[in-house]
């Protein structure tokens, strides 16, 4: 938000600069954060100087070119070639010398030099009111009269306006600094805090009347519910022009293009008390009825930009009996706006409802000053004021008068909010007690009045524009922002309690595992709950009411969208050894109940690791997460099967399983997520149900065995088996068959081709076996594995190689 210094000190008088005000907003909770210089004239004519044509004469080498010789005031005569049809000897004229940077109004700034033209020499440059930034003439350059003192700054004649605009950044709960007056306000309570008792000075209605009400108009509020207060008026015998350059110098220094005297004067009421007000064209509503009502749904309507749109049921609309003027509180119609023609005004001053304007402006995508205000909550208690001052404003600029009464509809008048607040919890939030009066003298300069004073605590009633102050705790936050957050003392005493650590927390097993995968390469990623849906028609979606857009229109169902997109985004720019997890929530909706539970995926794509000399490129694929999921299983003592599974968005899925339970999926993400890449780009990745996972981890007991003292012995076995049989079968089986002194199976080697029968493979296994109590002979060896490959035998018909 753009708050100009220059108009601030309208409202409060001060001699502050802008560097002891921007600290003082900020620490007021209006954090500023940049200041910028306005001029009304871009460059400020800064070098320009008053010269006089001393002669002028035809140019030797051009026709339309003119040499003269120019007195700026200074000891050195310059000579300037000059290709105005106007310049003539004697005249007063604007010269920028050599070194000077000019502001055209079109095209880039640029610097006079001292050049040639045509083979004479040119010291400078008599200009166009073009060139300098005050006009859109080129025809000849400007003649000045003759009363202005050769040598005397530009800048003074043509009265450059020179401010400063701050640039707040306004948190949403603020509504109440959304205006120059509302930043005032905050500024009178900050300067009493500092001794600085000064007024703040509103701006004076006293001037209003009504001069004739022989214009027939009224105005039916249908939808009170959306528009709780609605005012009005009818101004009559306006001249559209456009507004003075005082007018068109405020707007413009804080970022608004003027357009004529009606619309400059609703812009600068705006910004200047927070009130968004419009004008309609009085003639385009022929019935005499303003209604503020609803329309059905698929009503077709024609904003100012020109854009056709389908209202909803629920967009508020002003209209000219049933016809659509506007969409209330966000962007008028195309047929009742003003125009260079409008003699009639019809002037509307409201509060609309927030949530409805909203709904609307989100609804159509669009983002004006005047929703801005009214998504936040505008002062109900000054549309009346703002739309009497807007009038004058009005005829002040376009002349007229006020030909109607002021019509209010304002059937339930808002209460000012009403609770007690005890001095005990101010002090305690705050961290610090503060004098009672001096808490009561900030609470009165924020106008919140108090009603009763106990030995206790205070009762108090809050402003309605005070949409953020409902509890205790903003009072609290209110004293503290004016009693100024740096006055408070830092103790040198630290109180903490300590935590009661649960080592199966949730929080606990996420941040273990999170530094596992970090520790093993995998960079965590952050995706948006928000999504695009994949499928309009799937009943489970959770879809969002009032979506910001329609790739933003549901809630997320898994955690593989997020992460496809961003290995396409890391891949598009030649990162192409992607290595990510994520943990974020996911939700859907079954037979009308909502469900959300938290995930976990894990995926991979190019190589496990970067290029090295000692080690060559290793592709990451459905092995290497399988890897990684199996370290996290055994972290948690979780035992995993595997089996064969249907997956919408994976290809050779598998089921991860412990007792019967699913824990996730693994496999390879299919091609038609990956369109826009190459086809050799492969993602393999797992998708973890965390909760089902915590809920297993928690009821296992972590067993801490020491190492061997005994050595372990190592025996490989060579088996050729069927095609269909699955290692996980194999090693399920030789557990089962020696359970006490097997400690690991491994697979090494899996072989077909030469050699091997049609229908068989050869696996390549290795069997660890230990006793921690003694060191075991070959014969106990022996025994062990020929008893295991006897279960080979019988179950698959194996055969050693």
């Amino acid at each position: 938000m753009k708050i100009s210094y220059n108009w601030l000190k309208e409202f409060v008088k001060t001699d502050w600069d802008t560097l002891q005000l921007s600290e003082l907003l900020t620490d007021l909770g209006l954090e500023v954060e940049g200041i910028e210089d306005y001029e009304s004239i871009p460059g400020g004519l800064k070098g320009l100087v008053v010269g006089e044509v001393v002669t002028c004469e035809q140019h030797p080498n051009a026709d339309r070119l003119k040499i003269t010789t120019v007195d700026i005031g200074t000891e050195e005569i310059l000579q300037i070639v000059c290709g105005a049809p106007n310049v003539a000897k004697g005249q007063k004229v604007v010269v920028a010398p050599v070194g000077t940077l000019l502001y055209p109004v079109s095209g880039e700034s640029f610097t006079i030099k001292k050049s040639k033209i045509r083979g004479e020499l040119s010291q400078g440059m008599i200009c166009a009111e073009d060139e300098i930034g005050i006009g859109s003439d080129h025809d000849g350059i400007i003649v000045l009269k003759n009363t202005h003192k050769v040598g005397n700054t530009c800048s003074d004649i043509f009265k450059v306006e020179n401010d400063s605009v701050f640039e707040i950044g306004l948190t949403p709960n603020r509504a109440d600094a959304m205006s120059h007056f509302g930043v005032a306000r905050d500024l009178k309570a900050g300067f009493l805090q500092k001794g600085i008792n000064t007024e703040l000075i509103r701006p004076n209605t006293n001037g209003f009347n009504v001069e004739l009400t022989n214009a027939s108009m009224r105005i039916d509020v249908v939808d009170k519910k959306s528009a709780p207060r609605y005012c009005g008026l009818r101004i009559s015998d306006v001249k559209v022009a456009p507004s003075p350059e005082y007018i068109q110098n405020k707007l413009k220094a804080i970022g608004l293009t003027p357009i004529n005297n009606i619309v400059d004067a609703t812009n600068y009421v705006l910004h200047e008390l927070g009130q968004p007000l419009h004008a309609f064209d009085a003639n385009a509503i022929d019935t005499g009825v303003v209604k503020v009502q609803t329309l059905n749904e698929g009503t077709s309507f024609t904003t100012l930009d020109g854009v056709e749109r389908t209202l909803s049921a629920e967009d508020l609309m002003i209209c000219n009996g049933d016809t659509p003027m506007c969409i209330a509180g966000v962007f008028g119609g195309i047929d009742s706006g003003v125009t260079e023609k409008t003699t009639e005004i019809f002037l509307e001053s409201a509060y609309f409802d927030p949530v409805s304007i909203r709904k609307s402006a989100k609804r159509h995508g669009l983002s004006t000053d005047a929703s801005f205000r009214f998504e936040r909550g505008v002062d109900i208690e000054m549309v009346e004021y703002a739309l009497r001052r807007a009038a004058l404003l009005i005829i002040e600029l376009a002349g007229g008068h006020v030909s109607s009464n002021v019509m209010d509809e304002y059937p339930t008048k808002a209460e000012p909010i009403q609770f007690m607040v005890h001095f005990d919890y101010i002090n305690r939030l705050i961290g610090e007690e503060l004098p009672r009066e001096t808490i009561k003298s900030i609470l009165t300069s924020l106008d919140i009045k108090i009603n009763n004073v106990t030995e206790t605590a205070l009762a108090l009633s809050v402003p309605p524009y005070r949409v953020d102050v409902t509890r205790p705790a903003d009072i609290a936050e209110e004293i503290l922002r004016v009693y100024g957050y740096n006055n408070i003392e830092f103790s040198n005493k630290l109180s903490t309690s300590l935590p009661d650590v649960n080592l199966f927390e949730q929080n606990d097993w996420e941040r273990n595992i999170s530094r596992q995968l970090v520790d093993l390469g995998f960079y965590e990623i952050y995706n948006n709950s928000l999504a695009a849906p994949t499928n309009e028609e799937d009943p489970e979606l959770v879809r969002l009411v009032n979506p910001l857009s329609n790739e933003l229109s549901s809630m997320r169902k898994d955690l593989i969208g997020g992460l496809v997109d961003a290995v396409i985004y890391n891949v598009n720019r030649r990162q192409k050894n992607c290595k990510f997890f994520e943990f974020g929530n996911v939700y859907n909706v079954k037979e009308g109940v909502y469900n959300q539970s938290k995930n976990l995926i894990i995926a991979a794509s190019g190589n496990q690791h970067d290029s090295h000399w000692i080690a060559g490129d290793q592709s990451a694929d459905f092995y290497y997460i399988k890897g990684v999921i199996n370290s996290l299983a055994e972290r948690a003592n979780l035992t995993i099967n595997e089996e064969k599974a249907e997956h919408s968005h994976l290809t050779d899925c598998i089921a991860l399983l412990h007792k019967n339970q699913c824990i996730g999926y693994i496999g390879k993400v299919k091609n038609d997520l990956f369109s826009s890449l190459d086809e050799e780009t492969s993602l393999f990745l797992a998708d973890i149900d965390w909760s089902v996972y915590l809920s297993l981890a928690k009821h296992v007991n972590i067993r801490v065995n020491p190492p061997s003292k005994f050595p372990s012995v190592k025996r490989d076995m060579a088996l050729l088996v069927d095609d269909a049989v699955e290692f996980s079968s194999l090693k399920k089986m030789a557990f089962e068959t020696e359970k006490k002194l097997l400690e690991s199976v491994q697979l090494f080697d899996v072989y077909q081709g030469k050699g091997i029968p049609d229908g068989k493979k050869s696996y390549g296994l290795t069997f660890t076996i230990s006793d921690h109590s003694k060191t075991l002979t070959d014969k106990q060896v022996d025994k062990i594995t020929s008893k295991i490959f006897r279960r080979y035998q019988n179950e698959y018909a194996a055969e050693l190689r």
